[in-house]
C-alpha cells in the first residue's frame, strides 16, 4: 500500500474570506486525500482580512480538512504607512507558523499559492532551513500589467507605487522561481511570460492546472437556498449576468460587448426591450459604495438596460445570480493568457453563456472542443481586437436571447477535466514529481539575476 504523503499549504486568502484567491486551495485541497496527498492549509487569520467575511463560504469547506491561521499586521497601522497588501501584513506570521509546524511535523512537499505573491519567497527559504521541495502555484501572473500598462494613478494609469511594485516583483520573481522544484500555473500564457521574462527559468518544471469547479456548492446552495436581491428572474425580461472584478485590461472587451448590445437596439428593437445586462463584482471592492466601472461607459452609450453593482457579492449569491440567470455572460481580457476561471462554473450553473474571448484564451479552446447549442462563442485576437467584432457579438448575442433560458445538460465529456476532484490528481502528480530529485543548475544560472 502506497505511504500517504503530507503537503503543506501556504494560501493567504482562504475561507471565510471572499477575495477571489480563497477559492484555489479550498477546491483542491479536500480532494488531494483521495490521491494519497494529506494535506495542512496555513492561511491568515480571519480577524486580520480586511474585505467582509462570509460564513456561508466557510461552511463549504469539510471539517476534515485541517486549516492553520496565522496572524498578520493589522492593516489599521500598516495602511498609514501606505502598506495595505496582504502577503506583506502576513508575511512574518506565515513564516513563523510554517517553520513551527515543519520543526514539529514531518510534511514531504511545501505548496504557496499567489496571489498575494510576496508569500512566495517563504518557498527557498523554508526550502534551504528544511530541505522539503517547494512548489509555486500561480493564479495570476506575478509581474503583469500592473506598472506597465495600468496602476493606480488617473483613469487607471500607472503610477509610481505600481511601478515600483512591478519593479520589486521583477527582481523577486527570477530568485524565487529558480529555488522551486516545479511551479505550477492556471494557463500555459502565465508560464510563457515567466519564461520570456527569464529565459533561464525554462529548466524548473512547469505543469499547467486550470481553475475549476465543484459541483458540491451547488449541493448545498441548494440545499441552503439563498434569495436572489437583486432582479427576480420571474419577470418576463431576459437577464444576462456577468459575475466578476473587471480587469483594467478587460475594458476592450466590456465596450465592445455594450457597443454590440446597441447595435441589436437599432437591429432587433424586441430583442433590446427585453433585455437587462447585469454587472456584479466589477470593482473587487467589498465596501457598497465601490465606484462604478461599467456604467459610465454605457451611459456614454445611451444605454438603459444595463446595471451594476459594483462591490464584490459573497460566493453563494453568485452562484445564485448564475443559476437564476436567464444567461451568463463571459468576457475575456485582452491579454491572451486570461483563463476559464468563471467557464467551469458557469458551466455548473447549466445557465445559457454568451462568452467572448481572446482566440488565444484556455476559454476559447475549452468551448470550441466541447460545443453546445446553449453556448455562444465570439473571439478576437491581436489583430482583429475585440472591437472589430462587435457584429458578430451583437448576432450571438441576438441568438442567445432568441434561444430561451432552457437549462443546459448536465457537465459531462472533456470538461470534467476541470472538477476540483480532476484538477486535484494534477497537483497530486506534480508533487509527486516534486519529491524526486529536480535539475540542477538552475539557481547559479541566476545567481546574479
Amino acid at each position: 500500500m502506497k505511504a500517504v504523503r503530507r503537503v503543506l499549504i501556504v494560501s493567504p486568502h482562504f475561507p471565510p474570506d471572499t477575495s477571489a484567491g480563497t477559492h484555489r486551495v479550498r477546491l483542491l485541497a479536500p480532494h488531494l486525500p483521495a490521491y494519497g496527498w494529506e494535506p495542512t492549509v496555513v492561511s491568515v487569520d480571519p480577524r486580520d482580512y480586511e474585505g467582509r467575511l462570509d460564513p456561508g463560504l466557510a461552511a463549504l469547506v469539510p471539517p476534515s480538512l485541517r486549516v492553520i491561521r496565522a496572524r498578520a499586521w493589522s492593516p489599521r497601522w500598516t495602511r498609514k504607512l501606505g502598506i495595505g497588501d496582504l502577503g506583506i501584513r502576513a508575511l512574518r506570521g506565515l513564516y513563523h507558523t510554517c517553520a513551527t509546524l515543519l520543526q514539529q511535523e514531518r510534511f514531504d512537499a511545501l505548496y504557496i499559492t499567489i496571489y498575494p505573491s510576496y508569500p512566495a519567497i517563504l518557498g527557498p527559504r523554508l526550502k534551504a532551513r528544511f530541505g522539503v521541495p517547494f512548489v509555486l502555484d500561480y493564479q495570476d501572473p506575478w509581474v503583469g500589467a500592473w506598472g506597465l500598462a495600468v496602476g493606480g494613478g488617473p483613469d487607471g494609469a500607472p503610477d509610481v507605487k505600481s511601478r515600483v511594485t512591478r519593479w520589486v516583483a521583477a527582481k523577486l520573481e527570477p530568485r524565487t522561481v529558480a529555488r522551486a522544484d516545479a511551479i505550477t500555473a492556471v494557463s500555459d500564457g502565465t508560464h510563457e511570460e515567466i519564461v520570456a521574462r527569464t529565459p533561464a527559468l525554462a529548466r524548473v518544471p512547469r505543469h499547467t492546472i486550470p481553475l475549476g469547479g465543484e459541483a458540491a456548492d451547488y449541493d448545498y446552495l441548494l440545499a441552503h437556498p439563498r434569495a436572489n436581491r437583486f432582479f427576480d428572474p420571474n419577470d418576463g425580461a431576459f437577464h444576462l449576468c456577468y459575475v466578476g472584478t473587471l480587469l483594467p485590461m478587460g475594458f476592450e472587451t466590456l465596450r465592445a460587448v455594450l457597443s454590440a448590445a446597441c447595435e441589436l437596439r437599432a437591429r432587433s428593437p424586441l430583442a433590446y426591450a427585453r433585455l437587462r445586462m447585469h454587472f456584479f463584482g466589477t470593482s473587487n471592492q467589498t465596501n457598497p459604495d465601490a465606484p462604478a466601472r461599467v456604467l459610465p461607459i454605457a451611459e456614454a452609450l445611451g444605454m438603459d438596460c444595463v446595471r451594476e453593482h459594483a462591490a464584490r457579492v459573497d460566493y453563494l449569491d453568485a452562484l445564485t445570480i448564475q443559476t437564476q440567470a436567464s444567461a451568463i455572460l463571459m468576457m475575456g481580457s485582452s491579454e491572451s493568457h486570461y483563463t476559464a476561471s468563471k467557464l467551469y462554473p458557469g458551466l455548473l450553473a447549466r445557465r445559457p453563456i454568451l462568452a467572448v474571448y481572446h482566440a488565444a484564451s484556455s476559454v476559447s479552446s475549452m468551448l470550441l472542443s466541447e460545443p453546445s447549442p446553449g453556448i455562444r462563442l465570439v473571439t478576437y485576437d491581436d489583430t482583429a481586437r475585440a472591437e472589430s467584432r462587435v457584429a458578430a457579438i451583437s448576432r450571438a448575442l441576438d441568438c442567445t436571447i432568441g434561444g430561451g433560458t432552457a437549462s443546459l445538460p448536465e457537465v459531462r465529456g472533456g470538461f470534467e477535466a476541470y472538477s476540483a476532484s480532476a484538477l486535484a490528481g494534477r497537483l497530486a502528480a506534480v508533487l509527486d514529481t516534486a519529491c524526486r530529485a529536480r535539475p540542477s543548475g538552475v539557481e547559479g544560472l541566476l545567481a546574479h539575476a
